[in-house]
């Protein structure tokens, strides 16, 4: 079970990374200039939002193997190429987190008051400086409540991926339950296991938005 939680760890933080990185440039593409731009970004994030993770999941695992196999075809090679479990864990709920990471993200944005963007212009500031100095302290600092809430759901979601085979906590717990036939022990224990991490990561995010309250202020 610990060797399951540090899979479980393993996987929810590469998840969360890659859905920080999808929901920074979704944010931005929901900002583009161009409207082709913007209702693609908008039709992958109510896609990833209203399709189940389970459903991405069995969409990735089976999908992902025959895609690649289709180009390994065209290259001579006709085996049969399995994709790791791992990635498309980390990739499935990664997708997930970077939709809903968009939206956190966009609404944040959307808090920074205009005026200071238009004092930074008016100022001469680049577009990069005025995203380096303005945007994104206060994004970052009014984003933490919603990326903390997003790594909560990042790790309870990573209970999913057992169904390709994933040995997490979930997947470990259900096989302890059926070899000893001891099923409210070992649910219990994964069931103990996901509250400590998930109180760990929130303790986390709170003390990042306390410092993060104590840098505004000075």
């Amino acid at each position: 079970m610990l060797l399951a939680t540090v899979m479980t760890l393993i996987l929810s933080v590469g998840a969360f990374s890659l859905g920080l990185v999808l929901g920074a440039l979704g944010a931005a593409l929901k900002r583009a200039r161009l409207n082709v731009v913007r209702w693609l970004t908008e039709a992958f994030t109510t896609a990833a939002r209203g399709i189940p993770e389970l459903l991405i999941i069995y969409l990735l695992f089976f999908g992902g193997s025959s895609g690649i196999m289709f180009v390994a075809k065209i290259f001579g090679y006709n085996g049969y190429i399995e994709i790791n479990a791992l990635m498309i864990g980390i990739v499935a709920v990664g997708v997930v987190q970077g939709a809903y990471q968009t939206e956190v993200f966009r609404g944040a944005v959307d808090a920074v008051p205009k005026g200071q963007i238009e004092a930074a212009r008016a100022a001469g500031m680049s577009d990069l400086l005025m995203f380096r100095r303005i945007l994104v302290p206060q994004v970052l600092r009014l984003a933490l409540p919603g990326l903390g809430n997003c790594c909560v759901s990042a790790m309870k979601e990573t209970a999913l991926v057992s169904i390709v085979g994933m040995v997490e906590i979930m997947r470990q717990a259900h096989i302890g339950a059926g070899s000893t036939r001891h099923p409210f022990l070992f649910y219990g224990l994964a069931a103990a296991l996901f509250l400590a991490l998930t109180s760990f990561s929130g303790a986390g995010f709170r003390k990042l938005e306390i410092w993060a309250r104590r840098g505004e202020r000075s």
